[in-house]
């Protein structure tokens, strides 16, 4: 009997960037639940009433200081995080125009501006979960996962960093799960899109655009990442990597 395709809600809920695009975090594991817990409400309020949304933030503005000021975090979440989302919106109305009018003229800008602003919504609904005010230690499970997939878990926090920071232009780094290895990778992501490694589904993202940090850190992205690293949310990222292994053993 052939597995009906989960809604788009699910797999929004899930995490999954694979119906939106192929882009660096997409995942095309179909039917990924998220776990209880943090994971679980990470794309909550990621989607509603037949459109996409901005989510609340699991904590407030000011919650993260002095590591990432409340002025950034209001304008990143309020500005650019919702512009993305506007977009995607915008996007997925004017490809349902060409289809009414059979016209594909733009279809190449359009297909673009869907990877770019859907990607984008999707990370930065991740980012604000990649992070923890009560700067947690890194759960068992994933950190043997991290020591079979880097060697040790120094190694893997320091590859996750050294990416990040090297990142081209604007862009991410990304701490992905690749299922058919049952293995960790250390991704860049170009933009919100770019350098894909199709059917990965992102772990841990860190957002190493200029209006991430700008305003407190300058031209110090290094720092900004260092200091990103001592926030970092591992249990949300166990979390996630616990799902998508459910996820894979059901398929």
């Amino acid at each position: 009997m052939m597995k009906s395709e989960p809604s788009r809600r699910e797999v929004v809920k899930a995490g999954s960037l694979g119906l939106l695009s192929t882009g660096a975090v997409g995942s095309t594991v179909l039917g990924l639940a998220a776990s209880s817990g943090t994971a679980a409400d990470a794309m909550a309020g990621a989607y509603g009433g037949n459109v996409y949304t901005l989510p609340p933030l699991p904590y407030g503005y000011d919650a993260l200081e002095p590591l990432y000021d409340e002025r950034t975090l209001t304008i990143h979440h309020t500005k650019h995080h919702a512009g993305y989302v506007n977009g995607l919106n915008s996007t997925l109305a004017k490809l349902e125009a060409a289809r009414a009018s059979s016209d594909y003229s733009a279809i190449k800008a359009l297909s673009r501006d869907l990877a770019f602003n859907g990607s984008g919504h999707v990370l930065h609904t991740l980012f604000w979960h990649s992070m923890s005010p009560d700067k947690p230690a890194i759960p068992d499970g994933l950190r043997q996962a991290m020591t079979r997939s880097f060697g040790s878990v120094d190694a893997a926090q320091k590859q996750f960093a050294a990416a990040t920071k090297a990142a081209e232009a604007s862009g991410w780094g990304v701490l992905a799960y690749e299922p058919i290895a049952d293995k960790l990778l250390i991704l860049q992501a170009e933009k919100h899109q770019n350098l894909a490694f199709t059917d990965t589904v992102a772990l841990l993202v860190c957002d190493v655009w200029e209006h991430a940090y700008y305003l407190k850190y300058a031209n110090e992205r290094g720092t900004w990442v260092d200091n990103f690293m001592k926030m970092a949310n591992w249990p949300f990222a166990a979390q996630r990597l616990e799902a998508a292994r459910k996820a894979v053993a059901k398929a």
